[in-house]
């Protein structure tokens, strides 16, 4: 948390985008030139991703939960997010993101995790990836299973000068993405492995669309709502072994 403290300096966090010039970004020929995942080509969701902002809304209790906890001492006031629109994870916050940062009158910053390549390295660093920010991702890994993980989103809340209140990382805690993948894309008796993968990326894309995206969605507030209130109320989380 230090560490993360050190590299988001009010500069370094002016210099990302608002969610706006982020939505014109993700069409430009320079995004579009970049890597997505795993090395493949990069698609123009800039048009998507507007209509499910447009679409977003929060719930009455969630605007007015923001509202109290930016108007707290030490509360909210700054949202620092690392993102790729590539990822369905971020395609599903975002929209949401921007809404809360609107009802608490937070200011929001979004950072491209990858530079030109996609990071493959599972801890990457400025050294590997000197057109990344792979130094803000260091500081806001994803620890699970004993290792941690460039995962992606990352929403980070901060106070007004900067200190970290809570961290959000790639999904809620109710979508049980990975059990909820393996199912979908586990092969079926007698069939073969490009049949598979072409039913599953199926099976996925139509999840996807399902009402159940933005139950996750309205989810991953709620968790970071619940998450601030806690912090502001309690305090930080007692400090682990050296």
């Amino acid at each position: 948390m230090e560490r993360t403290q050190s590299v988001v300096t009010p500069e370094r966090f002016a210099s990302g985008m608002t969610f706006e010039r982020y939505l014109a970004w993700t069409g430009t020929p320079e995004n579009l030139a970049r890597e997505a995942s795993q090395g493949g080509a990069r698609r123009d969701w800039s048009g998507w991703l507007r209509q499910a902002y447009e679409r977003a809304r929060l719930t009455d209790g969630q605007a007015a939960a923001i509202r109290w906890l930016a108007a707290q001492p030490g509360g909210p006031a700054k949202v620092l997010v690392l993102a790729e629109e590539w990822s369905s994870d971020c395609r599903r916050d975002l929209p949401m993101l921007a809404r809360l940062a609107e009802a608490g009158g937070l200011e929001l910053r979004i950072f491209r995790r990858d530079g030109a390549r996609f990071m493959r390295s599972q801890a990457p660093t400025l050294a590997e990836y000197p057109d990344s920010n792979a130094d803000l991702m260091a500081g806001l890994m994803n620890v699970k299973g004993g290792q941690a993980w460039a995962s992606i989103p990352v929403a980070a809340f901060y106070t007004r000068d900067l200190r970290l209140l809570h961290r959000y990382v790639e999904y809620p805690a109710i979508y049980h993405k990975d059990r909820l993948v393996a199912t979908l894309r586990a092969p079926l008796p007698g069939e073969t492995p490009e049949a598979t993968r072409a039913r599953g990326d199926r099976a996925f894309m139509a999840m996807l669309e399902s009402p159940f995206f933005h139950v996750w969605a309205c989810a991953a507030v709620d968790e970071i709502l619940s998450a601030l209130h806690e912090r502001l109320v309690v305090g930080p989380p007692p400090a682990g072994p050296a």
